[in-house]
């Protein structure tokens, strides 16, 4: 390779099949909208159980859309488990939905995107997913869905923003992938309002996970000027918007700066640039110990940071400087940060021993992100040296 490609920026954005994003608005007003762009007449609703129980959201919701709510499913469990995207898919088909409306978080968003593509397949079983999960990598081919869904998240982990889900199997304990260009929703409804029956700690701790998105995408080696943009903003936001709804729970402006923070956080994964070992041993801990989403990144990405800082030390600095810091260690930044919103800080924190390391340290050698974490990992015992910090 010669000089001048070395220095040449490399790589492929690709504009995913998300039509729009409406932020700022009420739900139960902009889902209706939604319904008549779309052409659809039998919405199926997957949504949060607390919120349809213990509070009058989802009436609200379902009110306004009238007789083309068909069904509502509130019983998807944290970190997506097959069981119960099987049991929603069935009540999908049972229902002949022609539109999926989640409300509520992650686990949710990644429960309908699975659902679409085991509609599209005809999975009807548990067993059935594993002819549509992803394997080494690579998707097997499938039918495309064509039941599509539109979003409308009470968290702040992004994943509404990416074509891939991750589903657990509950048998192996591990989390699996399925991916498909179509399962991104077909738009995203910001709501505010809406977050504010977020538990706070609920909140707070997937807003590092967004937190975590950007800043494993600023420091990857993969990271490019279209990525870096979205990913700065979005970091600068997150880090003086989570403070804020921190101190008052009720600054709905707070929130909707965490939203949009959000969702320019997950600009490297659309545009192509790869996570690192906090994602990949998070996948770990979330689906082999249940350790929520959130707190995956709260405990992970500063010991990440610091284990990673000798092949990415430039990187960090941008870091450092995006949460007003210039300067100052990222690592210690962020520890400092995640600290002061209350949020735990060591693997002991979350009921993870050392006896459980090599288990976490081998599985986390077969996701997605570690191969690709900016300092190279070579086997477990480097994972390990990281656990070994997070202790």
């Amino acid at each position: 390779m010669s000089g001048e490609d070395k220095r040449v920026h490399k790589g492929r954005v690709v504009f995913g099949a998300m039509d729009e994003v409406v932020f700022g608005r009420h739900a139960s007003e902009a889902l209706p909208e939604q319904l008549d762009r779309l052409g659809a007449s039998r919405a199926f609703l997957m949504v949060s159980g607390t919120l349809n129980r213990e509070t009058d959201e989802i009436a609200k919701i379902r009110r306004a859309l009238g007789p083309r709510c068909v069904a509502t499913f509130d019983a998807m469990p944290p970190h997506t488990p097959r069981e119960a995207v099987v049991a929603a898919t069935n009540r999908a088909r049972a229902a002949r939905a022609d539109l999926i409306v989640t409300v509520g978080g992650g686990s949710i968003t990644d429960g309908a995107k699975a659902v679409q593509i085991c509609l599209a397949n005809d999975v009807a079983t548990v067993e059935g997913i594993d002819m549509v999960r992803v394997r080494k990598g690579e998707a097997p081919p499938m039918q495309p869905p064509t039941v599509r869904q539109v979003s409308v998240p009470t968290t702040i982990a992004g994943g509404e923003f990416s074509h891939i889900a991750g589903v657990t199997n509950e048998r192996t304990k591990v989390k699996e992938m399925l991916r498909h260009d179509l399962v991104i929703p077909r738009a995203a409804i910001l709501d505010p309002f809406i977050t504010v029956h977020t538990p706070e700690w609920l909140f707070l701790s997937t807003g590092i996970r967004a937190v975590d998105h950007c800043v494993e995408g600023i420091c990857s080696h993969e990271a490019h000027p279209y990525s870096d943009a979205q990913a700065l903003k979005g970091l600068s936001m997150l880090a003086q918007g989570l403070p804020r709804v921190k101190a008052d729970p009720t600054d709905t402006d707070a929130r909707m700066d965490c939203q949009i923070g959000t969702w320019l956080s997950m600009a490297p994964l659309s545009a192509g640039v790869p996570m690192g070992a906090s994602h990949g041993i998070g996948y770990v801990l979330g689906a082999a110990f249940g350790v929520p989403h959130g707190y995956t990144s709260c405990v992970m990405l500063p010991y990440v940071m610091r284990w990673n800082k000798s092949a990415s030390a430039e990187r960090q600095a941008l870091v450092s400087a995006a949460m007003g810091q210039p300067g100052r260690d990222a690592a210690d930044v962020l520890d400092d940060f995640i600290r002061d919103l209350g949020m735990p800080r060591s693997l002991q924190d979350v009921r993870i021993g050392p006896e459980h390391f090599d288990q976490i340290a081998e599985q986390a050698m077969h996701t997605p992100w570690v191969p690709r974490n900016p300092r190279q990992i070579d086997g477990p015992a480097q994972l390990r040296e990281i656990l070994l910090l997070a202790a």
